[in-house]
């Protein structure tokens, strides 16, 4: 005959700690609930409390003579938004440049970041990440500064333009300049992405691609693209999103044409004092970048976060 033994984990015995610790053993879920309900929990109260309270203070309204906020509920403020057309020009100036600089980064990000992740030696990865990573250890405001000392009248552009004889640019102050300054300042978000997507990709897939007769562009266009296309699209909710909610830049190298969303909710929270319309605006970028996450998560772009 043959004896089995059962083996069972101690438990502690007693009460107090030893008890509490039994409870976790009989109670898997109860350890990771645990450990979870901190985060969660602070997350709940400062951030999810914080989007209901502006949700709520969005149908209130303001006393034209008090300045006072009335605690009424109506949609006066979504009325304003939506039927009058100045609202509706700083909304698409604001989603269109966001746009812009998304594709811009993606497309000087992708050659960079396929050089990094298939083709760089890894010490010429560690040199070029230490690169993109070095303009994010600088503050915001002095490498905006930098572009304008680049861009205005009498910035380096002109005069570099005007040593070989060419005329001065003069894009400082204008929709222009605010571009090329986001598309500078957020492209470190682009690179990183979608270098881990294609550093992923199986060289496997790669070699077979070959041996079935692929040349390299067509390979990288049937196998690398769609593979590298999360990365892509999770690169975007960076740019897009830091692009839609700013208004330091649009301020500091902007025109008189170049009022983002931010820049009126600024306005309305210090200067005008209307704070349920300026939570009333604010449901615009919110909105859209809802519906943007919701398709990026269609896309499977978070596989690649």
């Amino acid at each position: 005959m043959s004896s089995v033994e059962t083996v069972r984990r101690p438990r502690p015995k007693g009460g107090g700690a030893a008890g509490a610790q039994s409870l976790f053993w009989r109670v898997p879920w109860l350890r990771p609930l645990v450990l979870l309900t901190p985060p969660v929990g602070w997350f709940v109260v400062i951030y999810l409390a914080a989007l209901v309270t502006l949700l709520i203070t969005a149908f209130w309204t303001i006393d034209p003579f008090t300045t006072q906020i009335v605690q009424s509920w109506n949609l006066d403020n979504f009325r304003i938004i939506i039927t009058d057309s100045t609202y509706w020009s700083i909304i698409g100036r604001t989603v269109g440049i966001a746009t812009l600089v998304t594709a811009t980064d993606a497309v000087l990000a992708f050659p960079f970041a396929y050089f990094m992740a298939r083709v760089a030696t890894r010490r010429v990865q560690t040199l070029l990440f230490a690169a993109v990573l070095l303009p994010l250890w600088a503050s915001y405001l002095a490498r905006v500064y930098a572009w304008i000392l680049i861009l205005n009248h009498s910035g380096v552009l002109n005069w570099s333009l005007q040593s070989i004889g060419l005329p001065p640019a003069n894009i400082g102050y204008t929709n222009t300049a605010m571009w090329l300054v986001f598309s500078y300042i957020w492209l470190p978000f682009m690179i990183i992405p979608v270098y881990a997507a294609l550093e992923r990709v199986p060289e496997s897939l790669m070699e077979a691609s070959a041996d079935q007769g692929a040349r390299r562009w067509q390979t990288l266009r049937d196998v690398v693209l769609p593979l590298a296309a999360p990365g892509v699209v999770a690169g975007s909710i960076f740019t897009f999103s830091l692009t839609l909610g700013d208004y330091i830049t649009p301020i500091l190298v902007g025109g008189a044409s170049s009022t983002f969303i931010g820049n009126v909710v600024y306005a309305n929270v210090g200067i005008a004092n209307n704070i349920p319309f300026a939570a009333a605006l604010s449901m615009v970028p919110l909105g859209i970048m809802a519906v943007y996450l919701f398709i990026a998560y269609r896309l499977g772009a978070f596989e690649a976060l």
